[in-house]
């Protein structure tokens, strides 16, 4: 059964609603309000209908799209510039090393620091499959398929790219980190304070955050113990990340307390080995790849096998049905 990555639309409005209830709380990036979701695709919609490429705060929303039925069972995100609109918060781990000579002992705390480092930045985030689709590799396609729009709409991104992945929540839903923090300081509890920064934006993080050094070793275990630890659902997309060339490099979020990945934009393996060419033929290929196609709004990408010899490239019948491509058509692809 075929599927394709496409660019999202307004009408994607309900799918995108019925996966958000599906999330399971924690997933700030698809909140299961209509409003909040109307308003991420008009934002969408906005940025795939600017023709210049000046590199600004914008969001671009892809959905994955049985191409069949045309069921929406999957979507993901990306923001080209984090931090613009609005101050973009982390924790960084750090470590204060003080001796003492009086007794002979060196002394190292290790400390969270609230930080905007991360400012300027592009992130891929917000992915979600639907729970019926976890089979046949359709979240690496929904994964990787947002590398190949960035080195086709290269000059829209940063050098530097981001990914947050969701932190540990408990069976209640609420996040140990956030109670043993954050949450002694805003009154609120986990899913109130995300849900409000899903709707709302995250001023109220400037306005009630203490500013000072957070000392691990004040923390509850529970809050120690979740530092920088993905969701368990989370620990393959943390491994897709790091075959990327994406590393963790202490920074971690400020709600519950899961790590931030980073890379550099043009290091990202399938951003640097994006390829690109004219199809010069529909017939028998053998390499397994991702292909994809169009420019802003028309972006389309899929599994397929491709053939390619100086530049001129040969895609399987499937393949080029399901992305809507023919002789003279420009694609783009990266090996699977």
């Amino acid at each position: 059964m075929p599927f394709r990555i496409r660019a999202a639309r307004t009408a994607d409005l309900q799918p995108l609603y019925e996966m958000a209830k599906l999330t399971g709380g924690g997933f700030t990036n698809l909140p299961p309000d209509r409003k909040a979701l109307t308003a991420k695709l008009a934002r969408s919609a906005d940025a795939y209908a600017r023709s210049d490429h000046k590199f600004c705060d914008e969001l671009f929303v892809i959905v994955l799209e049985n191409a069949e039925t045309v069921e929406v069972r999957g979507t993901a995100q990306m923001f080209t510039r984090v931090g613009e609109a609005a101050p973009f918060y982390s924790y960084r781990m750090a470590t204060l090393t003080q001796h003492s000579k009086e007794l002979n002992r060196t002394f190292r705390a290790e400390m969270l620091n609230l930080v905007t480092d991360l400012e300027g930045s592009s992130e891929v985030g917000g992915l979600f499959l639907h729970p019926s689709e976890r089979a046949g590799g359709l979240g690496l396609l929904l994964a990787r398929s947002r590398y190949l729009f960035i080195a086709m709409h290269r000059a829209r991104f940063g050098d530097r790219i981001l990914a947050e992945l969701r932190g540990v929540i408990d069976e209640r839903g609420g996040s140990p980190f956030w109670d043993g923090v954050a949450g002694r300081f805003f009154g609120m509890s986990f899913q109130e304070a995300d849900y409000f920064n899903a709707i709302n934006g995250g001023q109220f993080i400037a306005d009630l955050m203490p500013k000072h050094p957070v000392y691990i070793a004040m923390l509850p275990e529970t809050a120690r113990s979740a530092i920088g630890l993905p969701h368990p659902s989370g620990r393959a997309a943390m491994r897709m990340l790091e075959a990327e060339g994406f590393a963790y490099e202490g920074y971690v979020d400020i709600f519950d307390g899961g790590p931030t990945m980073t890379a550099r934009t043009d290091k990202v393996e399938s951003i640097a080995n994006a390829r690109s060419g004219t199809l010069a033929d529909v017939g028998d290929a053998t390499a397994k790849g991702l292909v994809a196609t169009g420019h802003l709004a028309e972006f389309r990408c899929c599994f397929g096998r491709i053939a390619e010899h100086d530049g001129a490239v040969t895609l399987d019948p499937e393949s080029a049905a399901t992305l809507g491509v023919a002789p003279g058509d420009t694609v783009w692809w990266i090996a699977r």
